[in-house]
């Protein structure tokens, strides 16, 4: 995971990602070192109004670019809900290694997180779409 500080994250997200920890899915990862990370974070979040969240914050259903440090590959992924997650359409599960890695950090923020093969490291270099910053709402 990303060097730890704060994220912040909107009060509906929050709650919405909180109570998604006590579903059958999530169970079904509860083992899962990144997901601990996750609620780690979570426990200790700056929880905003929609309205509060800096332009440049990645939030749920945020489309994010991303650009791997050793590769300098840029891949663009929207961070979803389970259910809504599908990898061929770019939408990428915010309980997926790299979707918990991003959440609640900001453009221009490294993110790390550990897969079996060693650290992947990428640099969030641009927020494509945010909801909050575009007036979209759920």
């Amino acid at each position: 995971m990303a060097a730890k500080r704060k994220i912040i994250i909107s009060k509906e997200d929050h709650e919405r990602l909180r109570n998604l920890f006590f579903s059958k899915f999530a169970a079904a990862f509860s083992d899962k070192p990144y997901l601990q990370s996750l609620k780690d974070e979570l426990n200790v979040a700056e929880i905003v109004a929609p309205k509060e969240i800096p332009p440049d914050v990645v939030t749920m259903n945020s489309t994010v670019r991303l650009r791997d440090t050793r590769t300098k590959e840029v891949d663009t992924y929207t961070l979803v809900y389970p259910k809504e997650a599908n990898i061929a359409e770019d939408k990428l599960s915010v309980l997926a290694p790299i979707g918990t890695a991003i959440l609640g950090y900001r453009v221009g923020d490294l993110v790390r997180w550990q897969v079996p093969s060693g650290t992947i490291s990428v640099r969030i270099d641009e927020l494509v779409f945010q909801p909050e910053r575009d007036g979209v709402t759920a």
